[in-house]
């Protein structure tokens, strides 16, 4: 499981780091908010724990942006504000849950679990779908309408990345640090043809077209 971390405390992100992947989880570091929302929009996590004391942009922001961006990742936030209209104005900008410094990691745990069993019992977890195109992270089958839809590894990946960012316009940078895992420099055409495969077996003969192109930007998925 993927998490991000968005803690500015270097002590505290570096503890729950190492407990957290001692718990087999793989987690991002981020330190601050503006680095967390470049991270949670070019990588994929199944939960978010933010720290609502953060520079730059703090974690309510941080957590609006989120929602209204569509990036649907479970957020638990943290913070050492226990005031109840302080977890109300957590909640209401899109946390999913709240839990007042200090904790216990135990507990951290526990909500971590509770967040899981919540996105599987609604399926978002393991399906993606951006109108009738419909992506299976579990069994990596993709569909348009009734047709299914074959894809290499790395189409597949292109596609969910698209798709987890619906109506989003995504630069070549962005899909190529994200897909490929590199730094892009302008110097390469490999995203545009990847593009034009999956254009090729997602919207060729069918309407509406998903794939589209923002000239001289980068692709927006939309249904």
């Amino acid at each position: 499981m993927n998490l991000l971390l968005v803690e500015d405390e270097r002590k505290l992100s570096t503890l729950l780091k190492q407990l957290l992947e001692d718990e087999r989880y793989a987690v991002d570091i981020a330190s601050d908010g503006e680095r967390a929302q470049e991270l949670a929009e070019t990588a994929r996590y199944d939960a978010i724990i933010l720290d609502l004391m953060i520079p730059k942009k703090d974690g309510m922001e941080v957590c609006r942006w989120l929602r209204q961006n569509r990036i649907q990742t479970p957020v638990i936030m943290l913070t050492a504000r226990s005031q109840i209209h302080d977890r109300v104005a957590g909640l209401d900008a899109g946390a999913d849950d709240y839990l007042p410094k200090p904790f216990a990691f135990e507990e951290l745990l526990a909500r971590l679990r509770a967040l899981m069993r919540r996105e599987q019992k609604n399926g978002h977890a393991n399906r993606l779908q951006v109108a009738d195109l419909v992506l299976d992270l579990k069994t990596h089958q993709v569909r348009r309408g009734d047709n299914p839809v074959e894809l290499t590894a790395r189409e597949f990946a292109l596609l969910e990345f698209l798709m987890r960012h619906p109506n989003q316009v995504l630069t070549q940078a962005q899909i190529a640090e994200r897909v490929w895992d590199y730094n892009f420099e302008g110097t390469t055409n490999r995203v545009a043809v990847y593009i034009s495969y999956l254009r090729d077996k997602i919207d060729e003969g069918r309407s509406p077209k998903l794939i589209q192109t923002v000239y001289g930007v980068g692709y927006r998925l939309s249904g």
